[in-house]
């Protein structure tokens, strides 16, 4: 075998003689040579040039020629980023995040890199927990019973569970930057749909916020301070005087919450952590009580009159006697005339005329907490559902329960008429709040990692505290307590603080301070979320809302959010506030699930979730039970969300600004063609919409039929991406004589398409000139939207043996899919590939040494979804030179990688700096010898075969391994590279002379040929790299690696060499896909 020598200057130095080449190659390429500036791994620096329509290109810049290991891709380098020096950028997608304008000399916000308890967890506890835990769940309990308040909280946990599967997909496909559920949601679904369901969350947390704002008066009024705090007079029980009491001091505090949100945010975030501690504490406490109060405590004494429960009697005045209990005596009777002038005191009973249900019944006491020891859970197993203004009673006669009309006089009476699905509306807004930790997306260290495992443990912990709470507040409250929604019997107590441990107090201080911080948590949120809608530009009206003060903050969004804040503030009741807030969440939640189950169902390049624990069926039952569950609570709410959202979606379709976000529903439209071409006429589709439409140029023989069918085989194996296909041929020949063959050709190639399961179309061209009709072909077809933008073209075996056009033809259609900005699939062995029922295991290798958009890693991602391919494991391996830094590129790599969804093995592979060997020499001679006699002279297509033929002999022998010659041990070139050869064992010539003696001899000796530089270099790198790539990736099923770019310079000769390159880089391997980006980027770290 060859031994691969040095080549060494005279002088012995190694270094001067490369830096010699690079300085000669760039002079005779008119590219003056110049340094490069670094950029940590001393290679070029990456820019990303915005285009039009969103996406982004990398280019490098003109003086990026500096790589002596590669100068095989140096043309390739110029206009595409090696991976040495992209990877930095590409992996950091921090950098890339278009920052909006702002102070230039404001320093930049620094990430707080939170984890997933502090980060996702922790918040979602906080916003999930809030007011109706403490003012309405004994409440709920009492009026379902334990049956139904089960299935009440089971089924708004389960909305809210399959939300967040959904949610966790959708947040770890790609980077969320900050902008959390209006940024996935809208850039899954389209600017309409997101622009919709945006205004209805900014709506529901606007909402929410009044919700908290009321819930906190109520709580102040009710069971803090009683009648003196009240304005309208000392009935608080009354409705007039406790909704318009809610209605002035919701109105003062909202005043006093939009001022501090105003003034300052860190206030905000600071009381955050007050009361998330109020809430946990206030849970803990009720929790600790229930088992402390096994047995039941005497905190809550209830007096009843008969079977019907009584407001405001403490236990000393719950008796019948005219004396010692005048005011419960004087309700309920009336003095008769004659004794009308005694004292009170001096009365007895049978003075009087009772109504006739005090007469007929005792007053007597019970304890309210009877404990889990007493059993009351038997009672408590059933709803209880009246009609408003009936008793409140332990009994089920109609004339125990139904006043007939008479006044309610201190008997507790039913406020509103409830039901399971009135109820499931009121409840719902206990289990939102999910999407507070992605929410904070831009805060966190792995959003990926931390999103769905946060979310979903809160939702978990929640749930499970909430299904509890029902069958513990069961276990322990007295039925007829638990219906007593203000605590009136209990002399205006909250129900839940008498179970808490140590004191009531604790209670009703912790869950005011609770209500009031997640109430300032809406306020601060809900004008950010405007403010991010209008810098969308998605809907014009709302522009102003898009500006921020100085302090950088939205104020004319907050101004506009407490102005809708205070409509809601005016109902002035939570109970119904509570189901028209669920409605706007849950028409949120239902795209959410919606966006998930379109994205899976569609299957689009882009989608590869981290979170892998998700189904399209899971989804499409979200937005059912969203859907069910509005209708359940409201029909005539859910019909004003759904138009409220129809009306933002037309306005948006026809007034507002047009976005490309490689949204879902743009994808929906690459898979119904017909319906979307229009759409998609605009422009090419956006990155995470690329899907390779694949041109497969195929040849056919000499009757007509396709001679490598692999090659659609492979194309069906790429189906994942679910593009269109186009297979196509050139029949060389006049149209208007060739239509029958024309015909013919077609039928063939759809046989194969169908034989294969390609979706797509066959296409026939019929030209004088293969390399015209290819060009033709690339350049027309498809339409609209559909046109292709990758074309696969077969790996001509017999390039060296076949007529020169062969060559030409290949080395064209590269290039005319380069002018089109066409990726380029060129496989090698195709007829090695598997076929359509095959089934491999192994590796697939990734050898990305230029960054041309991706495309390296798409398609091996898009093979491994084909069951030929599933069983493989993705190896990438990246060359780094001396002068980079390997474990830095390795680290960025594998960063890069994870923000792809892609699950791979990472090497680099480093390729320190080689003198030309002797076997790289004689290669290039070999090949340049052979250029050189078939531009001189003029032979036979026989005699050229045979010439060929034996001008090859040596060189296959090389690439077998078998010596046909004594080899030089060591090789030297002078400075100049002039090709003189200095052997210990004597020269000898690599050629032999196959020429005839009568033929003339105006050109070149074959001894005086001399290999050019750029020839030598460019043939050390395809060595090289096939050393490198033979040892790493023998064993591999696929390896797939970049295509060097065409000469520049048209020509034969330049054709030729560029064959010998490419050959030589992909020896010794079984089945090679060599891949060229159209230069546009196929993949990216967005959701």
């Amino acid at each position: 075998m060859i031994d691969r020598f040095h080549v060494t200057s005279p002088t012995g130095d190694r270094r001067t003689d490369r830096t010699q080449l690079i300085a000669e190659d760039d002079h005779a390429d008119h590219h003056p040579a110049q340094v490069p500036q670094g950029n940590g791994y001393g290679s070029v620096a990456v820019s990303l040039v915005d285009q039009p329509d969103g996406d982004q290109l990398l280019k490098t810049p003109d003086s990026a020629v500096g790589h002596s290991n590669l100068f095989l891709y140096h043309d390739e380098f110029k206009e595409r980023p090696a991976i040495a020096g992209a990877i930095s950028s590409i992996a950091n997608y921090s950098s890339t995040i278009q920052q909006t304008p702002g102070d230039p000399d404001a320093k930049p916000v620094e990430k707080a890199n939170l984890g997933t308890l502090m980060g996702v967890y922790l918040p979602c506890i906080q916003n999930i927990f809030g007011v109706i835990l403490f003012i309405r769940m004994t409440w709920i309990v009492g009026t379902c019973g334990v049956v139904e308040g089960f299935l009440v909280v089971f089924c708004c946990c389960c909305v809210t569970m399959l939300t967040a599967i959904s949610m966790s997909a959708i947040a770890t496909n790609g980077v969320v930057p900050a902008g959390g559920s209006y940024f996935m949601i809208s850039r899954a679904l389209g600017p309409e749909f997101g622009g919709a369901v945006g205004i209805l969350f900014y709506i529901g947390t606007t909402f929410a916020g009044a919700m908290y704002i009321i819930g906190a008066v109520e709580i102040s009024l009710t069971y803090l301070f009683g009648p003196p705090m009240s304005l309208f007079g000392p009935d608080i029980n009354d409705d007039f005087v406790k909704f318009n009491n809610y209605r002035v001091y919701g109105t003062m505090l909202l005043i006093v919450m939009g001022l501090i949100v105003f003034l300052g945010v860190k206030f905000v975030n600071k009381f955050a952590g007050v009361a998330l501690f109020c809430v946990i504490g206030s849970i803990i406490s009720i929790f600790v009580g229930v088992f402390v109060n096994f047995g039941g405590n005497t905190k809550a004494p209830i007096c009843m009159l008969g079977s019907r429960l009584l407001s405001q009697v403490t236990e000393e005045y719950c008796i019948k006697d005219p004396v010692e209990s005048p005011d419960i005596w004087n309700m309920y009777c009336e003095r008769l005339s004659n004794f009308t002038d005694l004292h009170m005191n001096d009365t007895t009973p049978e003075m009087y005329k009772c109504d006739e249900y005090f007469q007929d019944n005792e007053l007597n006491i019970t304890q309210g907490i009877v404990g889990m020891k007493s059993g009351v859970i038997k009672k408590n197993l059933w709803n209880k559902y009246y009609d408003a203004g009936t008793a409140i009673s332990n009994s089920t006669v109609e004339s125990e329960y139904n006043l007939g009309g008479k006044p309610p006089k201190n008997q507790i009476t039913v406020d509103i008429f409830a039901s399971f699905t009135i109820i499931v509306g009121i409840f719902f807004p206990s289990v939102t709040g999910i999407m507070a930790g992605s929410n904070r997306s831009g805060d966190l260290a792995d959003p990926q990692a931390s999103i769905p495992v946060g979310t979903i443990c809160a939702i978990l912990t929640t749930s499970i505290t909430y299904l509890a709470s029902v069958i513990l507040f069961a276990a322990t409250v007295d039925p007829l307590l638990l219906r007593d929604k203000f605590g009136q019997s209990i002399g205006g107590s909250l129900v839940i603080g008498n179970v808490a441990w140590p004191h009531p107090k604790v209670i009703e201080i912790g869950s005011l301070l609770s209500t009031i911080g997640a109430g300032l948590q809406s306020l601060t949120g809900a004008p950010r979320l405007l403010q991010s809608i209008a810098k969308d530009g998605i809907i014009p009206f709302l522009e102003p809302m898009g500006v921020v003060s100085s302090r950088n903050e939205p104020v004319r969004a907050l101004a506009l959010t407490i102005g809708i804040c205070q409509i809601a503030v005016l109902i002035g009741n939570v109970d119904a506030i509570a189901p028209l807030l669920s409605m706007f969440f849950l028409m949120c939640y239902g795209f959410v699930n919606l966006a998930c189950a379109l994205q899976t169902l569609l299957r689009t390049p882009n989608w590869r979730p981290r979170f892998k624990y998700y189904h399209w069926s899971l989804s499409l039952l979200g937005v059912v039970m969203c859907l069910g569950v509005m209708f359940m609570s409201s029909w005539y709410f859910a019909l004003l969300a759904m138009f409220i959202a129809g009306l933002v979606y037309k306005y948006i379709e026809y007034r507002g600004a047009e976005k490309e976000w490689g949204d879902g529903i743009r994808g929906l439209a690459l898979s119904a063609a017909r319906f979307s071409l229009l759409r998609l006429e605009d422009g090419p589709p956006h990155t995470k919409n690329w899907r390779p439409q694949i041109l497969i140029l195929s040849k056919l023989d000499d009757k007509l039929n396709v001679k490598h069918k692999r090659l659609f085989t492979l194309a069906s194996q790429l189906k994942a991406g679910k593009g269109l296909t186009i297979g196509c041929t050139v029949v060389q020949g006049e149209f208007g004589k060739m239509y029958g063959e024309s015909q013919a050709a077609r039928l063939s190639l759809k046989q194969v398409i169908e034989s294969e399961q390609v979706k797509g179309f066959p296409e026939v061209v019929v030209n004088q000139s293969i390399s015209q009709g290819i060009c033709h072909m690339i350049q027309t077809s498809g339409l609209g939207g559909m046109k292709p933008n990758t074309v696969i073209v077969g790996w001509p075996n017999s390039w060296r043996k076949k007529e020169e056009d062969g060559t030409q033809v290949f080395v064209n259609t590269i290039r005319d899919a380069a002018s089109g900005k066409m990726a380029l699939l060129v496989p090698k062995g195709i007829q090695r590939f598997p076929d359509t029922g095959d089934s491999v295991k192994g590796n697939i290798d990734i050898w990305w040494i230029v960054h041309d958009g991706g495309l390296l890693m798409l398609l091996p991602f898009l093979l491994k979804q084909h069951r030929t391919w599933r069983k493989c494991r993705l190896r990438i391996f990246t060359v780094a030179q001396v002068e980079d830094n390997s474990i830095q590129m390795k680290k960025d790599l594998k960063t890069f990688l994870y923000q792809l969804r892609i699950d791979a093995d990472v090497e680099v592979v480093e390729m320190h700096d080689s003198d030309v060997s002797a076997y790289t020499y004689e290669r290039t001679l070999i090949m340049e010898q052979r250029n050189e006699m078939l531009h001189e002279m003029r032979v036979s297509k026989k005699s050229r075969s045979k010439m060929v033929d034996s001008l090859l002999d040596s060189s296959r022998h090389q690439d077998l391994g078998i010596p046909t010659q004594k080899s030089p041990s060591k090789v030297k070139f002078s400075e100049e590279l002039n090709g003189d050869v200095d052997g210990e064992g004597g020269s000898s010539n690599v050629v032999e002379n196959h020429v005839k003696p009568n033929v003339k001899r105006e050109h070149k000796s074959m001894d005086s040929i001399t290999p050019e530089n750029a020839n030598v270099r460019r043939m050390h790198t395809a060595v090289k790299l096939n050393e490198a790539i033979v040892a790493k990736s023998h064993d591999a099923k696929l390896v797939i690696l970049n295509l060097p770019g065409p000469p520049k310079v048209v020509g034969k000769d330049k054709d030729c060499s560029y064959m010998e390159f490419l050959e030589v880089l992909t020896e010794g391997l079984e089945r090679v896909l060599m891949v060229r980006g159209g230069g546009r980027e196929v993949i990216t770290i967005y959701s």
